[in-house]
């Protein structure tokens, strides 16, 4: 053991080293290449600080090594590795884990790079990092007061039925509010069920991520796009795509589920019969404070209310309303949901607190990544832009790293993938989709951004860590008494043979 903790001692050391090597060596560059050009932004009295901040962003991108990336792939290992190898370390101590490898990157990107490397730091966590939070926490905390009773047996037809309602509000609710309000319910309906592993495997293929493509309210990494510039409504484009995948899941889950249902040779529960209980929804008051959250992301894509300048970070003052509406709504939630309903539903913080120390640590290491891609084919990643050129590329790519890499950070990553191959200004992406008066049409950009997003959304069901709820769907199951498969036993036995061919079904069709 102590050998063990000693070589990755070592090995770290070094990684931090070569960090510190390849990150002097890049201010070397990048201030020789920034006084080339430090005389023209003086000269133009035009010049904006967010133009000199693209500019010294557009440097990095260029100049920084892909041995940075380093701590961003180890966080995600660690997130992939741990739970399975070290669970009681992992549980105590992941928050620990995930300031290890941001710091490993912060400490070294600030010291060489200072003011540009605060700037890169305060962009990434006030732009997209806090919103992505406030949202997230806001539609767990809502849905956690949300309690669904009654007598319910789980017949295949009631259980395709199940998911088929989870499937049609993950786009509204979110698939994190979603899975929270419908897994225990579709558990208690299989409690006399032997075989229900596939139920809670399909629950998170469609509930918890597919369903979620519609809207940028459904799953994370759209939201991340609608923070960048994806109109509200745009991702309804997609919904020929999530049909066809929804609907091939959901025939293929009621064979099998009727096979396993047959084959246990169920009896109806008769005391089910005699005091049957009609299905009723309580806490259905939370249901305005989702409206209200859905009502907030519109107001943000629709009104303009300004712009304020926070420690040189340029913030819509609509974004900010937004964020603030949204924290209101959950406060409301919590102040007049009935504790026993949060009871009933086993609430608690710990999910929610998890996806925030990861994330925090998750945003922090794409910087350099995100920055490569930036750079489009001066960056180091060149090779990579080079080889993804047709929509089904984008699909693939972005659906295999969402599957291991989270989805949100992977789908942010070849969104601006896309926008530096094409040359298209962030600013610019809703003239790129046709959304604007002086509308430019890209029909290559929309196809990539519907590969891109198609990916990221479907493909982050491939394994457990492709999307937050999927852990948290996971972990409730597990506390009920049902023995989940391993991390790879979930890919092997279930997500990949009932995916991929659906997969490269909507390739053929669609991409």
């Amino acid at each position: 053991m102590n050998r063990s903790i000693f070589a990755t001692g070592v090995v770290l050391i070094i990684i931090f080293i070569s960090l510190f090597l390849f990150l002097n060596d890049t201010r070397a560059a990048f201030q020789d290449s920034d006084n080339h050009t430090q005389a023209a932004h003086e000269l133009s009295a035009h010049s904006t600080s967010d133009e000199h901040a693209a500019h010294h962003e557009s440097n990095i991108g260029k100049m920084l090594p892909l041995w940075s990336a380093i701590p961003f792939v180890g966080i995600l290992l660690s997130i992939a590795i741990f739970p399975l190898l070290a669970p009681n370390f992992w549980h105590h101590h992941f928050p620990k884990i995930s300031a290890f490898w941001a710091l490993l990157f912060a400490i070294p990107f600030i010291y060489f790079f200072r003011g540009v490397a605060a700037h890169e730091i305060l962009h990434i966590y006030l732009i997209d990092y806090f919103p992505f939070i406030i949202l997230l926490w806001s539609l767990f905390t809502i849905a956690g007061g949300v309690v669904v009773r009654g007598s319910l047996q789980g017949k295949p037809i009631v259980n395709t039925t199940l998911l088929l309602i989870g499937t049609v509000i993950a786009s509204w609710v979110g698939t994190t509010g979603a899975a929270m309000i419908m897994i225990r319910p579709i558990l208690r309906a299989n409690a006399l069920r032997k075989n229900k592993v596939h139920i809670v495997c399909f629950f998170i293929f469609l509930v918890a991520n597919i369903g979620g493509s519609l809207t940028p309210l459904g799953d994370p990494p759209l939201f991340l796009g609608f923070l960048h510039g994806v109109p509200f409504f745009w991702t309804f484009k997609l919904l020929p795509q999530m049909l066809f995948v929804s609907m091939v899941l959901l025939i293929m889950f009621y064979a099998l589920d009727t096979y396993y249902y047959r084959k246990e040779k169920i009896k109806e529960d008769s005391s089910l019969n005699k005091n049957k209980e009609p299905i009723r929804v309580e806490g259905w008051h939370n249901f305005f404070f989702l409206a209200g959250v859905v009502a907030s992301v519109l107001m943000s894509g629709i009104i303009k209310l300004g712009e304020v300048n926070i420690l040189g970070i340029t913030l819509q003052n609509q974004n900010l309303l937004r964020d603030f509406l949204m924290i209101l709504m959950g406060v409301f939630s919590l102040l007049t949901t009935k504790e026993y309903l949060h009871e009933a539903n086993d609430f608690s913080w710990f999910p929610i607190q998890e996806v925030a120390y990861l994330f925090a640590g998750i945003f922090m290491t794409i910087i350099p990544a995100l920055a490569i891609l930036k750079a489009g084919s001066d960056g180091a990643l060149a090779f990579l832009l080079e080889a993804v050129r047709e929509p089904y590329h984008y699909f693939w790519i972005t659906g295999s790293l969402s599957s291991f890499l989270d989805n949100a950070p992977t789908y942010l990553t070849f969104f601006n993938s896309a926008l530096g191959k094409l040359q298209i200004p962030e600013p610019m992406v809703r003239q790129a989709l046709g959304y604007t008066s002086e509308a430019k049409l890209n029909p290559e950009f929309i196809l990539y951004l519907k590969a891109i997003s198609a990916g990221a959304v479907f493909m982050g069901a491939n394994t457990y860590i492709g999307n937050a709820p999927n852990f948290m769907v996971r972990s409730i199951a597990e506390e009920s008494g049902i023995s989940m498969p391993s991390f790879f036993g979930y890919m092997i036995k279930y997500s990949f043979p009932c995916l991929i061919p659906p997969f490269l079904l909507v390739t053929l069709i669609f991409f």
